[in-house]
């Protein structure tokens, strides 16, 4: 054992330790599918699979936050092995013991470590240490994925060696890179000493602090919503609210007498019928119109973030919160606050709206000041919230204040009327945002845009238009393959078939291989019962060469009731033809 005030010097040509010991403590287990080193269980994993990842990261956090993550990740790999050294060498001098750590990074496979000079004494807090890295695995990679970079790129690995020294000495040791393989050196050298003896150390010191990368994407999506109102996209968002049929007449109708007041607002209707576009209107058409529209989608939010982000924190409130930032009722301070999805909001947020709303003042986590605010509130669900009352999910007091004016938004399979006026216009706008020229959609296009049922509503009517643009050739027409993908490639995309579209562009003429298919197509929405009738129908007056008699027969009904049923037929063919003339 090192005497207080000793310091124990390893020089680099006595440093050819035996790690037989060490191996002898791994062990794998056939059986359990488990490898354990001592009782710290480990992991073998694939070096290129774990390059991959770290590729992943940096290409999706950018540089700088990956750095530190993958620091922060070896940092806690370190002072795990450090853990393994004192309970190993609990009776060896401090030098034997420190020395484990480096054997236990080359036994890992991360790196071949050769001491050139370490220093340390344990009671004095004194500690230097100079190592060689051979054969790094993350500056190989690095190198390997981006070429020769202007910094060291051991992140993972100098994490580690700060977490172990850290660990063993009882005090902050940091470690530098002053040679790396990822810079363009044959191998890797570091240097390591108390922190305090760095003059750089806080731009080192930075990437072992947390970094809540949740709530950055958070401000950067509020930096977002607030620049699009900033810059009049909200105008571009209403110009896509457009309708013809009764049904959304009567919602628009409605929306237009609330847009001059104050009044909360709820909207309802399913996923994708324009909830957003409908509260933007609204907002456009009041008083608050050049005031902030804020929207917050409460699915999106983890919900240990909600309070957070809709009344906003104060630096330190919890952890994680290393920035005082407003929430969203004051960002929208003045104008109006779109809740969407507000069924999923958790009981303790709800709560803490309903006072808001009844008293107009808003406190945010960790503080004791009441804000006052003005605020006009549009909610939106798609989902029962009588239900979610009835299951203690909502609060009933809360449902009550929200439901002030309801505003029923009809989904699109009720507005059949307004589906060619939306396709044209979702047609003009991607046919202007991909610099093409157009000559609308063909009349097969037409006619299963008219017979799709639209389970995604509009939201699913624009992604498809704008896919149709892009696939459409420039100075052609929309196709319906362009429009709805074959089942042959694996899509959920229902094919032209499944609208009982003919060779012809009719409504008949389909093929299925089992009654399954056909029932699971009307069951999911893709046909409807009068689609199977037509379909039914035609194929038995093909089959029987014209014969209505022998048709009738085929389909075991009278010759009567086959005619009433054509002629049923040809009327709701003339409607369709009349509905596809909307779209010239």
């Amino acid at each position: 054992m090192a005497k207080a005030g000793e310091i124990r010097t390893a020089p680099r040509e006595a440093t050819r330790w035996k790690s037989e010991g060490l191996r002898g403590r791994l062990r794998f287990g056939a059986e359990s599918g488990q490898i354990w080193l001592d009782e710290h269980r480990m992991l073998l994993v694939h070096a290129e699979a774990q390059a991959l990842l770290r590729k992943e990261l940096i290409d999706s956090l950018g540089m700088e936050r990956a750095r530190g993550l993958l620091t922060r990740m070896g940092f806690a790999s370190g002072m795990r092995d450090a853990q393994i050294a004192r309970e190993r060498f609990a009776d060896a001098s401090d030098m034997d013991a420190f020395m484990t750590g480096p054997q236990l990074h080359t036994l890992e496979g991360i790196v071949n470590v050769t001491p050139i000079k370490v220093e340390l004494d344990r009671m004095a807090g004194h500690f230097y240490g100079e190592f060689l890295w051979e054969d790094s695995w993350e500056g190989q990679w690095h190198r390997h994925y981006y070429g020769i970079h202007s910094e060291p790129v051991c992140w993972t690995q100098i994490g580690y060696a700060c977490g172990y020294t850290s660990a063993f000495m009882g005090r902050t040791i940091l470690y530098k890179e002053v040679e790396c393989t990822g810079m363009g050196s044959n191998n890797c050298r570091i240097v390591g000493k108390p922190i305090e003896e760095w003059p750089d150390a806080a731009e080192h010191a930075k990437y072992f602090s947390p970094d809540s990368i949740a709530e950055q994407l958070i401000d950067l999506q509020t930096e977002v919503v607030q620049l699009r109102s900033t810059i009049g996209d909200r105008h571009q968002h209403s110009d896509d609210v457009r309708g013809i049929s009764p049904g959304f007449l009567a919602a628009f109708e409605l929306l237009k007498q609330a847009a001059g007041c104050s009044i909360t607002v709820l909207l309802l209707g399913e996923t994708g019928v324009g909830k957003e576009v409908f509260a933007r209107s609204l907002h456009d058409m009041g008083p608050r119109r050049d005031s902030p529209f804020v929207a917050v989608n409460c699915a999106a939010i983890p919900h240990d973030l909600v309070e957070s982000e809709l009344f906003g924190v104060e630096k330190g409130a919890f952890t994680g919160a290393q920035h005082t930032r407003p929430g969203r009722f004051e960002r929208a301070n003045g104008g109006t606050l779109f809740l969407d999805e507000i069924g999923d909001l958790p009981l303790a947020a709800q709560a803490k709206l309903l006072r808001v709303l009844q008293d107009g003042e808003v406190e945010r986590l960790g503080d004791q000041k009441l804000r006052k605010i003005n605020v006009r509130l549009v909610a939106a669900t798609n989902a029962g919230l009588q239900g979610l009352v009835r299951e203690g999910r909502f609060r009933s007091d809360l449902y009550y204040r929200l439901n002030a004016y309801q505003v029923k938004i009809p989904p699109l399979r009720e507005r059949k009327q307004d589906i060619p006026v939306l396709a044209k216009h979702f047609l003009a706008k991607y046919a202007a945002i991909n610099g093409k020229k157009l000559r609308g959609f063909t009349d097969k296009a037409k006619r299963a845009l008219l017979a799709y049922r639209w389970p995604g509503n509009i939201r699913e009517l624009q992604n498809m238009v704008e896919r149709g643009v892009i696939l459409a050739p420039n100075s052609g027409q929309v196709e319906v393959n362009h429009l709805f993908l074959s089942h042959c490639d694996g899509s959920d995309q229902p094919s032209e078939f499944e609208f009982g579209l003919a060779s012809d562009g009719g409504i008949t003429g389909t093929r299925w291989e089992t009654g399954e298919d056909l029932c699971d197509a009307v069951f999911n929405g893709r046909m409807t019962l009068d689609q199977v009738e037509a379909m039914l129908l035609t194929a038995a007056v093909d089959k029987a060469r014209g014969n209505l008699s022998a048709a009738a027969r085929f389909l075991g009904i009278t010759r009567a009731q086959l005619a009433y049923r054509l002629k049923r037929l040809r009327a709701a063919e003339a409607e369709l033809d009349a509905e596809i003339g909307v779209f010239s």
